[in-house]
């Protein structure tokens, strides 16, 4: 099984073993937060609102959108290495509001987090 997985918040898929983390700046909309089971809301690992507007879920601006995300995350490792932990020790889900199921953030933080764990595990 993969050590992360993603799933969009209004899927409501079931919880199962997994923790999972809300990885959005913003609550999503026409969700009440009893409605989500959560283990952690990492506001600050998501990108900042001035990358989030400049992105715009344009596939255009992917590539780019996930080096500037990147430098954003590097610069703040306090953000995303809960969530390198948690991996580290067992699986976890990436919730995540985008309508665009292949250009989101939680797929770029995906992919940023499985290379941490591979440069962790050696």
């Amino acid at each position: 099984m993969d050590t992360i997985t993603l799933s969009r918040v209004y899927d409501h898929e079931p919880h199962g073993e997994r923790r999972r983390y809300l990885v959005e700046r913003l609550w999503p909309r026409g969700i009440r937060r009893e409605e989500v089971e959560l283990d952690d809301w990492t506001k600050d690992a998501a990108p900042s609102h001035e990358l989030r507007t400049w992105f715009g879920h344009d596939p255009q601006r992917w590539e780019e959108f996930r080096r500037r995300y990147f430098a954003e995350l590097d610069a703040r490792p306090q953000a995303w290495q809960p969530l390198v932990d948690a991996a580290s020790t067992g699986e976890i889900t990436l919730l995540y509001s985008s309508r665009d199921r292949e250009h989101n953030n939680a797929i770029a933080l995906r992919d940023y987090l499985l290379e941490r764990l591979a440069h962790q595990r050696g």
